[in-house]
């Protein structure tokens, strides 16, 4: 029996990237997926596509900011679905300015509360049908700037703010069988990072020295782990956040190099 069968997850920002390899992953295990993105007719792409090769799947096409509009995208595709077992709260609003420095008050609003809120947002969208089946998996996607100081504060500080998130849902949902857990990805190569890899085709060579496996993650990597976490293979975790970040977060590679091992 696969993983996640019959179960119906919500994937956010499940066109492109992490959220791509997120939705391929849950139905490669068997779940019906909810397809949620900002962009209508990408949502629309996908849905064709995934129904062309006979997976249940539906589109939810919506902000995370705006509550309702979300709220009436999810339920539609609720009716067609079922309820959602499953969230994979993947979509973010923007990553913000470099530094504080750089960060307008209005910015940094704009950035740290869309991104929290967003996801505060989703959840309370499907969080009544999980009470009601008394059954559900919530797996937040956080970012090892909510660990660490790597810039953009507004997205950092937002970042860190779900972990906190996922531990009180973890503590409050728990008496209704309901889990929460946060992945916190290190550097993934998506999409996101096309513009620059233009710029300088190098970058991912200079990130790879801080990361002790010597590579950056691909999408997969991150939704692998997310599928644990939404799996009963991950029955008894809640109030979790894992790190999928190849060793970053463990130590300075660079940095013990230079004081311990002279380099080599």
């Amino acid at each position: 029996m696969k993983r996640l069968e019959g179960r119906t997850a919500l994937v956010t920002g499940a066109v492109g990237g992490i959220g791509t390899a997120v939705v391929e992953d849950f139905l490669a295990e068997g779940a019906s997926v909810i397809i949620s993105d900002i962009r209508e007719d990408a949502v629309e792409a996908a849905v064709e596509r995934y129904r062309a090769a006979g997976f249940a799947v539906a589109g939810a096409a919506a902000s995370i900011t705006d509550f309702a509009g979300l709220k009436a995208a999810v339920d539609k595709a609720v009716a067609e679905l079922g309820p959602v077992d499953i969230l994979a709260s993947n979509a973010f609003t923007g990553g913000g300015d470099p530094t504080l420095d750089k960060t307008s008050p209005e910015r940094f609003f704009e950035d740290a509360g869309g991104n929290l809120a967003g996801s505060f947002n989703t959840v309370r969208v499907v969080i009544d049908g999980m009470k009601a089946k008394r059954q559900g998996a919530i797996v937040l996607v956080g970012s090892v700037n909510g660990l660490s100081t790597l810039g953009q504060p507004a997205y950092s500080a937002a970042k860190a703010g779900l972990i906190s998130l996922a531990r009180t849902m973890a503590t409050e949902y728990g008496r209704h069988n309901i889990r929460a857990n946060i992945v916190c990805p290190g550097t993934v190569q998506t999409p996101a990072w096309d513009e620059r890899l233009a710029r300088k085709p190098d970058v991912m060579d200079d990130l790879i020295k801080w990361y002790p496996l010597g590579r950056v993650a691909k999408p997969v990597d991150v939704a692998k782990a997310i599928t644990f976490l939404a799996s009963d293979d991950a029955g008894f975790i809640s109030g979790a956040m894992l790190p999928v970040d190849g060793g970053l977060m463990a130590g300075n590679l660079a940095m013990a190099r230079e004081l311990t091992l002279e380099g080599e």
